[in-house]
């Protein structure tokens, strides 16, 4: 199949962005509610590195640099595409230590699960809160320079913020794959 073709799918199976209202009617209104070929691709590439020119995606791809300007700011416009990012070396900001924290809330607060994990979010060293289900209900992700500064985390900032109950902390040995 070419590139930049369309499988001819039932609505099952074709792949749709999330959250769009727009559906390939045929009428050509705005962007077809399914990502082709071409779209994956882009997003693959943007993916491995945000900063390819317009120029490289277009020799890469095979399509006119026009077409891959036009793709881009409609997977922007679609929400397919939420922002242009960069991935740190952490180790080289002195920030090398990983640690996941499952915390319990307290629902006797008085404060909303939403709430607290709101309030967790805007500490320094928190970079991932998740509302999760099972036996926990937070899940955090810190990074510190070392296991001491996690324990600071957890001790004199995340355990002081009404409605975190019990936590569990697991210092990351080896970050095996982490993307962005």
């Amino acid at each position: 199949m070419p590139l930049g073709s369309k499988k001819t799918l039932n609505n099952k199976e074709r792949p749709r962005y999330k959250g769009s209202s727009c559906t390939n009617d045929g009428e050509g209104k705005g962007m077809p509610g399914l990502l082709d070929d071409i779209d994956m691709k882009l997003l693959e590439e943007l993916r491995k590195n945000a900063r390819e020119n317009i120029a490289t995606l277009s020799k890469k791809i095979g399509i006119p640099r026009t077409t891959v300007h036009y793709r881009i700011k409609k997977l922007v416009e679609e929400g397919v595409i939420e922002k242009f990012t960069i991935k740190p070396n952490y180790k080289k900001l002195d920030l090398g230590t990983t640690a996941f924290i499952l915390a319990r809330y307290d629902p006797e607060s008085g404060i909303n699960q939403r709430e607290v994990a709101k309030r967790v979010a805007t500490l320094d060293g928190v970079y991932e809160v998740h509302i999760i289900t099972g036996e926990w209900d937070l899940l955090i992700k810190v990074r510190a320079k070392n296991s001491e500064e996690i324990g600071k985390i957890v001790i004199d900032k995340l355990r002081e913020i009404k409605g975190i109950g019990q936590t569990v902390t697991m210092v990351s040995f080896v970050s095996v794959k982490e993307e962005i």
